[in-house]
């Protein structure tokens, strides 16, 4: 059986990632719902503040790594609040900002999540590549990341 070609060829592509792009946030929010009672979105609102600085952003910095708008970021921390694992605070430095705080609750949450969370997504992802197609990856999810919103990505801080 030969390989599909042109438009074919890219069809089956795209047709693969919308795949990908469906399955794959659905089996890391069901995991993260039933083990945790935390949405992807909210692990990742989490996550970045428990690898930051002082466990603080700005709102405005970290909504631009969750790539959302404010608002439904400023929803998402509400819910966080409400359950003890975030807060708002005024920026001392510059009152025109609100920070995200995680909680010392919030942080425990993170360390207990975390291990389930990315034992699923090795799983999912890695398990099922190579080290070269591992690198791939990386590029290729970089590249189109970029193509979508050319502002940097969150990245993992060194030693993570």
């Amino acid at each position: 059986m030969s390989e599909p070609s042109g438009a074919a060829a890219r069809l089956e592509v795209w047709a693969s990632l919308a795949t990908l792009l469906e399955r794959l946030p659905a089996a890391l929010d069901a995991q993260l719902q039933r083990d945790s009672g935390l949405t992807h979105f909210e692990f990742g609102v989490l996550y970045a503040l428990d690898t930051a600085p002082d466990r603080t952003l700005r709102m405005s910095t970290l909504a631009g790594y969750a790539s959302c708008t404010l608002s439904r970021l400023s929803r998402a921390i509400g819910r966080l609040e409400a359950r003890g694992w975030a807060r708002r605070q005024v920026d001392a430095s510059d009152g025109r900002f609100t920070l995200a705080v995680l909680t010392e609750s919030g942080h425990e949450l993170v360390a207990q999540a975390a291990p389930g969370h990315e034992a699923l997504v090795d799983r999912l992802v890695f398990d099922a590549l190579t080290t070269a197609q591992t690198r791939q990856l990386g590029v290729i999810a970089r590249r189109i990341a970029a193509a979508v919103d050319p502002e940097p990505a969150w990245r993992a801080p060194s030693g993570r």
